[in-house]
């Protein structure tokens, strides 16, 4: 029975690159994938690209293809990636200039691109909004960007024009994976029981390192062997959709059944119930058996037919935020960190800031829980030896923003005794809304660029 093998390169944006280039040193792989967008990621792209349309993608790019490029022509590995962010055509011409300097010919880059709705985006300002139930028209004016969560259509018509690399913008974390199989496989787009079962392995590449052990680590509680080495995962994939997750012998890290589960969970609403733009994927009969040392089998995982809608992140402008830090150590530390933030309360209101929202956080005190449940946390103890003050504002601009900074800075000389290390600054944030759009609308091309 035919089987393929792909590794994971990256989790998120900014991901490690040397287990990626481990993997297809070591892994004997068929394919790797870099999966690097978030949410939010893309909508920062677009900003960048408004401001220089050669840009838009990911940031490691260069960095990163530097070192795939001519591990991908040494080791015949197709590589698949969503780093093409806000702009795949541009990040596909500069693949290719990374090969002419290194000298790599026959090489076939493909860029797929149509999950860029931005420029249609009046067409869908009365649908309403997931996360809030307004209408988009509530943020009409302070869009930036509009990306469709797209399939495995792209990536499949590069494969089959003959690509070795393919550059994405918005497709779903686990078609990076689900392409290759149905290429590989002749995977029909309706046989759902086997398009959720290459669902499932996507998920559990998407996240890189997590599976083998990365996010899963709880010293004295899970350990994980080596962790300063982890490595990441490989899935060996059969052509009837069986799975096994297993990792390099010499990386850190570990695959185990727990392992598995924890990421087979990971970020799913509904495990019978997962919405993809290829498939509704089902997870809920999933068995998970460890079959040797890091190697962990999946069987169980079936689908039924795709909504026909693809979730589509609009980003928008959404405020700025301020921020200043202050440190306060030795005795009272508790008492004069809690003094510096009532002082930077009301001086904020003696000034009348324009402020949206406000937050006055002791770090490692209250800033996750607040003071009723970290009180019971700490015991109710207050005897603390290093406590810092951050204080954060939402405001609509940076000279608001700017404010807080300022105050907090101030307490050095306004403020209780022994304040230190006092930092400030102010970030722009693109806020996401999700929208549902119909898979209709959505117009996928794939361009080349051939060394």
């Amino acid at each position: 029975m035919k089987k393929i093998r792909i590794g994971s390169g990256a989790g998120y944006a900014g991901d490690r690159i040397e287990p990626a280039v481990e993997l297809m040193k070591k892994g004997n792989l068929d394919y790797i994938i870099f999966e690097c967008l978030a949410e939010r990621t893309i909508a920062i792209g677009q900003e960048k690209k408004l401001k220089d349309p050669s840009k838009g993608y990911n940031e490691l790019l260069e960095y990163r293809m530097k070192h795939v490029v001519p591990l991908c022509k040494e080791n015949k590995i197709k590589v698949i990636t969503n780093m093409g962010s806000a702009n795949p055509v541009a990040a596909a011409k500069i693949v290719k200039e990374i090969a002419e300097k290194q000298g790599i010919k026959g090489l076939k880059i493909a860029a797929v691109i149509g999950d860029d709705i931005f420029n249609n985006i009046d067409k869908y300002i009365d649908y309403k909004i997931l996360e809030t139930g307004k209408k988009l028209e509530s943020i009409k004016h302070q869009i930036v960007s509009a990306n469709a969560y797209i399939g495995t259509q792209g990536i499949i018509e590069a494969l089959k024009g003959g690509a070795d690399i393919v550059i994405t913008g918005r497709v779903a974390d686990p078609s990076l994976t689900l392409a290759p199989l149905m290429f590989e496989f002749g995977w029909s787009t309706e046989n759902y029981e086997f398009l959720g079962k290459g669902t499932l392995a996507g998920h559990l590449l998407e996240c890189a390192g997590q599976v083998t052990g990365g996010y899963f680590a709880d010293p004295g509680f899970k350990d994980v062997p080596e962790l300063w080495n982890l490595g990441f995962p490989i899935a060996e994939i059969s052509e009837d959709g069986e799975i096994i997750i297993t990792k390099l012998k010499d990386a850190g890290g570990m695959v185990t059944e727990d392992t598995c589960k924890e990421q087979i969970i990971y970020e799913i609403h509904d495990p019978e119930n997962y919405l993809t733009p290829d498939v509704i994927a089902d997870f809920s009969k999933v068995t998970v058996t460890q079959v040797g040392k890091d190697k962990v089998l999946m069987k169980g995982a079936n689908g039924k037919e795709k909504t026909g809608l693809f979730k589509t992140s609009v980003g928008y402008k959404d405020c700025y935020i301020g921020e200043g830090e202050m440190s306060y150590g030795g005795s009272g530390a508790y008492a004069r960190a809690k003094l510096a933030g009532e002082i930077i309360k009301k001086r904020l209101a003696y000034i009348k800031a324009p402020i949206k929202e406000l937050r006055i956080d002791l770090i490692g005190v209250n800033s996750l829980y607040k003071d009723s449940l970290s009180d019971v946390l700490n015991n109710g103890n207050k005897d603390l030896g290093e406590v810092r003050l951050r204080v954060a504002a939402r405001t609509l601009t940076k000279e608001d923003a700017e404010i807080i900074g300022n105050e907090v800075e101030a307490l050095y000389t306004n403020g209780p005794a022994g304040g230190g290390g006092a930092r400030k600054g102010v970030k722009e944030i693109v806020s996401v809304a999700s929208i549902f759009v119909p898979s209709e609308d959505i117009n996928i091309k794939v361009t080349y660029e051939e060394v």
